[in-house]
């Protein structure tokens, strides 16, 4: 059983800030990366950022300069900072974990685990 916890969400003016959290627990072998993902109701699911367990990151185009991913002790936790929140940043935001887990013996196979989603709304 892998679980995958997020903290945060809620409702801020256009122009702040909101931080979220995620961590994920159970058994595994390996963290390969985590990241944010969101989505709105009759839209696809569009990456938001994501972090490597060697803390590469990446973002879409359309957060870059604004919102930050990083690594918290303990590694198995991952932080998003978003800062200067527009309107349209407005979505629910899910939490991904892709880890490696032993299908057999000597084999391992990579599993991605999603949590249940925040909602983040931007709005004046």
């Amino acid at each position: 059983q892998v679980d995958v916890v997020e903290l945060g969400g809620g409702l801020v003016q256009p122009g702040g800030s909101l931080r979220l959290s995620c961590t994920v627990s159970g058994s595994f072998f390996s963290i390969n990366y985590m990241g944010w993902y969101r989505q709105d109701p009759g839209k696809q699911r569009d990456l938001v950022a994501t972090i490597t367990s060697n803390g590469t990151t990446n973002y879409a185009d359309s957060v870059k300069g604004r919102f930050t991913i990083s690594r918290i002790n303990p590694k198995n936790t991952v932080d998003l900072q978003m800062n200067s929140l527009k309107p349209e940043d407005t979505a629910v935001y899910t939490c991904k974990a892709d880890v490696s887990e032993e299908f057999m013996r000597g084999i391992y196979i990579d599993m991605d685990y999603w949590g249940k989603g925040t909602l983040v709304t931007v709005s004046s």
